[in-house]
């Protein structure tokens, strides 16, 4: 067996041409290390995965890398953004709780209406609502929206990207059952297509994961114990790429999912019951 405390963080940084031993600040403040096409990509990532053993990694893809004031990658869950460059104040903070507060109980009513399996389940755990609000994007919530696949993430990445797009990848513990909760890693993950009902269509297209602190922020009662820096999922990064979207897809081979594909709206009957919980916002 190995010694605890004896792993090391695995990476590609920008302008190396092989894995090298690095920490999360060098990764968060380094420009991305950039790759030409999805087979490079699927290769690099495959020797990160056998390097850093102790985690399971999960990508986000963007077509911008945000930074915060120290210059390191931010990805913060959409309650806890920022605005007009500062971090949330209380007042903004407690509204967008509020907001939340409100979509969870429209939620509830919504699904009792409709007879939808898993409501019981709803009810009593208010991760799952999260979850729900957040991946049909009803309202800000503390969560963020992760995949476990590198097709999709690359996909979201390219989605209205110029000439730059950035896959971020994220080390979690290992993963189990619909919610994985390390007291350790202060993390929650939600595997969505256990958690929304089978009819919903968008989560298992996306092969959508949640992440989110534990124990979660229940309100800002709870959130002021926490400094701004600390509910950043920038601090679990793993790896940042940047590739260029015009020159990165082969059609033949890997063709890019397109935008209709990875929000089957129409056909997604999950999506109008969150258009009617938008709508009442």
């Amino acid at each position: 067996m190995d010694t605890i405390g004896q792993q090391k963080l695995w990476t590609f940084l920008a302008g190396a041409n092989k894995a090298v031993v690095a920490n999360c600040t060098q990764i968060r403040q380094g420009g991305g290390h950039r790759i030409n096409d999805y087979m490079e990509l699927v290769r690099k990532l495959a020797e990160l995965q056998f390097m850093n053993r102790d985690y399971v990694l999960l990508y986000r893809g963007q077509n911008a890398d945000h930074h915060n004031a120290k210059g390191n990658t931010t990805l913060k869950p959409s309650l806890l953004r920022a605005s007009n460059g500062k971090n949330p104040n209380q007042a903004t903070l407690v509204s967008r709780f509020d907001v939340l507060k409100k979509a969870e109980t429209l939620l509830i009513d919504e699904y009792q209406q409709r007879s939808l399996l898993g409501k019981d389940r709803l009810k009593r755990q208010q991760i799952l609502r999260w979850s729900i609000l957040q991946h049909y994007e009803v309202c800000a919530t503390p969560l963020l929206d992760v995949t476990n696949s590198l097709r999709i993430a690359a996909s979201f990445a390219s989605d209205g990207a110029g000439s730059e797009a950035f896959i971020f990848v994220i080390g979690v513990p290992n993963l189990s059952g619909a919610i994985t909760a390390s007291a350790e890693a202060g993390l929650q993950i939600v595997r969505l297509s256990s958690v929304c009902p089978p009819t919903a269509l968008r989560p298992h297209i996306q092969e959508g994961y949640l992440l989110g602190e534990y124990p979660e922020m229940t309100g800002y009662d709870q959130k002021q114990y926490y400094a701004n820096f600390e509910i950043d999922f920038g601090r679990r990064l793993v790896a940042k790429f940047r590739f260029n979207p015009r020159s990165f897809w082969k059609k033949r081979l890997f063709p890019k999912v397109e935008r209709s594909v990875l929000y089957p709206n129409k056909n997604d009957p999950l999506f109008a019951l969150a258009e009617s919980i938008r709508s009442a916002l």
